[in-house]
């Protein structure tokens, strides 16, 4: 897939979302000619990855902010807690993440003379429930606005704040109140032509979503509400975007604006396994000075067209929408684009030296359905059609130890493709955990020898696959399990399916060593 530009016209044509997968949730900025955007990643750690861009349509990731124990641990998290909502901002040349680490800490910021990294211990914040964001007035005075309330009860609150300490300079007080939806969350205070505007998510992060605004002639109100979205799809069924909202807003180097906001691309009228992904529209500017996306007329599609100023600043080609990665293991580690859940693994889980070209796992006593420290290394599935293969040496030495692939939603909802030891046999065992119920079948094999491994999917299902031979050789299917079965909207998650390798052993010690040569992902078109 191609961003096309037609100059005479001025006119560019790219494809959405420009951040495919589970990247929910985007806040970005712009400093000079650069762009910056951070997402959330709940109780994946590194967490929130910092992307930089020079046209808002390719984004390459550069680093993480949460890269330290001494900045966040989730080792108590449960799945879709840990962090939420980051905002990202810069002033006086210093970059600002602030976020909530939801159960843990709570409301924090961190700080960071380059996006990306190393970022500063966290300075904590003492209002708000989750979502904070940060302004920088024109006077010096620095803002946290965030949500606060329940539900139906959810409103914004806003306070000043030292920017060097976290201590609150003012009490909070309630700015904001929403269109009587609930879940009034994500607030952005901008200063706009002379005009504050306090800009915030409603109706939940789902099939209501929808983004309201209001300004005002002071950073604390009354803010004038638009009487109607700038941005949803709500009343748009059948349409191949839902879930829209969540917006920032951004101007380009060419007086454009445009905004970023989260999306999900349903499959077959259901939710969708990749989550919540990063889309982008262009802003266009009412004469009474109000900005719009798209409210419920169908503007963002997945194939878009934008005006003059993005034909100027983007001018490369955007990256084909189909994908084939092959990750080769080296001394080194792993590339950006890999994370874990809740911690890195220590050295006892997770070698990338003992065998030359391998990474080498161990589990310990947590398994993927018992979260805590399990050995889960992974990357986001981006493309509901896909491939991932690698090829595993694993030998167990006790029963309940196992070694392979899998698909996860979260601890509740995934599925598992390995070699384990049951009963004294070794064998590929598949295991197909939805919502905490699960379902195993073992396949006893007798050879010890490499064992090529495989998970596909198409926007339907997925498909379990493994084989002892070669690369020529004949893969064996063990069976398709439904993919809506792992979509967010049939558990309640906030993440989207992640694809990788994982290790577990027992109460009785790790594992044996799992071998891994390859791990390759093949994203294909739709």
């Amino acid at each position: 897939m191609e961003l096309m530009a037609n100059r005479a016209e001025g006119k560019v044509t790219y494809r959405n979302p420009v951040l495919p997968g589970f990247y929910p949730d985007p806040s970005a900025i712009r400093v000079g000619e650069d762009y910056y955007m951070v997402t959330s990643t709940f109780e994946y750690f590194p967490g929130v990855p910092v992307f930089h861009s020079k046209d808002l349509i390719h984004w390459e990731q550069i680093g993480h902010v949460l890269t330290r124990e001494s900045q966040v641990n989730l080792l108590g998290r449960n799945s879709s807690e840990g962090i939420y909502a980051p905002t990202l901002r810069y002033h006086d040349g210093m970059f600002y993440m602030i976020t909530t680490d939801v159960y843990g800490i709570g409301n924090f910021y961190v700080t960071a003379e380059d996006p990306a990294g190393p970022w500063s211990d966290p300075i904590r914040i003492p209002h708000g429930n989750i979502d904070p964001s940060l302004f920088f007035d024109d006077d010096g005075k620095v803002y946290v606005s965030a949500q606060a309330g329940f539900g139906e009860t959810s409103h914004i609150i806003q306070y000043e704040i030292d920017i060097r300490t976290g201590s609150a300079l003012s009490e909070p007080v309630v700015v904001w109140e929403g269109d009587e939806g609930p879940w009034v969350e994500g607030p952005h205070l901008y200063k706009i032509n002379g005009f504050y505007y306090m800009m915030t998510a409603s109706g939940g992060t789902g099939p209501m979503h929808r983004e309201i605004i209001g300004r005002s002639i002071t950073p604390y109100g009354p803010f004038d509400m638009l009487p109607h979205p700038i941005l949803t799809h709500n009343q748009l069924k059948d349409h191949p975007i839902q879930y829209t909202g969540h917006v920032e807003l951004i101007d380009d180097i060419h007086d454009g604006w445009w905004a970023l906001f989260l999306g999900i691309r349903p499959q077959g009228g259901k939710g969708s396994v990749l989550g919540r992904e990063t889309f982008l529209a262009p802003v266009t500017w009412t004469e009474d000075g109000w900005p719009m996306i798209d409210n419920n007329e169908g503007h963002v599609s997945l194939l878009m067209e934008a005006g003059t100023s993005a034909g100027q600043a983007a001018r490369r080609s955007q990256a084909s929408p189909g994908e084939r990665s092959m990750t080769k293991f080296a001394a080194q580690g792993l590339g950006l684009e890999w994370f874990h859940t809740r911690s890195i693994p220590g050295t006892d889980e997770m070698s990338f030296t003992e065998r030359e070209g391998c990474l080498r796992l161990s589990g310990n006593a947590c398994g993927l359905r018992e979260g805590g420290a399990n050995v889960f290394v992974c990357r986001r599935q981006q493309h509901h059609r896909m491939r991932i293969e690698t090829r595993l040496n694993f030998a167990p030495r006790r029963d309940g130890e196992q070694a392979g692939i899998a698909a996860r939603l979260s601890d509740k909802s995934y599925y598992s493709l390995g070699i384990a030891k049951k009963e004294g046999q070794t064998g590929i065992l598949v295991t197909a955990m939805t919502q905490g119920t699960g379902t195993e079948t073992f396949t006893p094999i007798k050879e010890q020898v490499p064992v090529r491994l495989s998970i596909r999917s198409d926007e339907l299902a997925y498909e379990l696959l493994y084989t002892l031979g070669g690369a020529s050789a004949e893969w064996i299917s063990l069976g398709t399990l439904p993919a809506e079965a792992l979509t967010p909207d049939a558990e309640g998650a906030f993440t989207g399916v992640c694809l990788g390798m994982f290790a577990v052993g027992t109460e009785a010690g790790h594992s044996a060593p799992a071998y891994y040569d390859y791990f390759e992902y093949e994203g294909m078109l739709e």
